[in-house]
């Protein structure tokens, strides 16, 4: 296979995004490699998981919802998503690539073929990292129980109001640490406000914040 052949089959209608977004990852992994430092992403999301981890791990509550069961089915409470995701999408590349070269499907079916290889593809993903669960459990839980966040000063990486559960990242010296909190009065807090922790539920590892404190 020559070079030009590689990029019109990796740039072809159906590779395409998928090319697009391996590229991206490349990028994000040659700058974490190079600088050590994260490209920030705010996402405005509400989910009733715990995220307590530098690399956003998924901790499952009791009363879990079964998409968030499913993320922990593929051990991203123990695997960082940065991780996982990467992993994943360099399987659906390479599965979605070699089709092509193979077999002569039509476009459609050739993008349809691409969902249920993404799937597998996060199957793939979990039996090949399963082996470095106990690093990333390592990585995980070291230090965690030792912090005391009541205090501490972070941004908001979403928008909460009410019992609307959201996420605060923190630093604890330069390790950012992504805590799950609600509005201690239940007003609007949006998404980027520096907020400050002013109470916690132990028992539900969920922590209050406002936008100053109030003594």
């Amino acid at each position: 296979m020559t070079f030009q052949e590689f990029l019109t089959i990796a740039f072809s209608p159906v590779n395409t995004v998928l090319s697009v977004l391996l590229i991206l990852s490349v990028i994000y992994w040659l700058f974490t490699i190079v600088t050590g430092l994260d490209i920030d992403v705010g996402i405005d999301i509400d989910f009733d998981a715990d995220i307590n981890g530098p690399d956003g791990h998924v901790h499952v509550p009791d009363d879990a919802s079964t998409w968030i069961h499913f993320l922990k089915f593929l051990n991203l409470d123990i695997v960082p998503i940065t991780y996982f995701l990467t992993l994943s999408l360099l399987l659906t590349w390479l599965g979605s690539f070699y089709i092509e070269v193979f077999f002569s499907f039509g476009l459609w079916v050739s993008v349809l073929i691409v969902i249920p290889m993404f799937f597998i593809s996060m199957l793939l993903t979990k039996i090949i990292l399963k082996p470095l669960n106990p690093f990333f459990r390592e990585i995980n839980h070291k230090g965690e129980v030792s912090y005391d966040f009541l205090g501490r000063q972070g941004r908001m990486k979403s928008t909460i109001q009410g019992t609307k559960t959201g996420m605060l990242e923190v630093f604890v010296g330069k390790d950012p640490m992504i805590l799950m909190v609600r509005s201690k009065d239940g007003e609007v807090i949006n998404h980027g406000t520096m907020v400050y922790v002013v109470d916690e539920d132990k028992e539900n590892r969920i922590y209050y914040v406002a936008e100053e404190i109030r003594f």
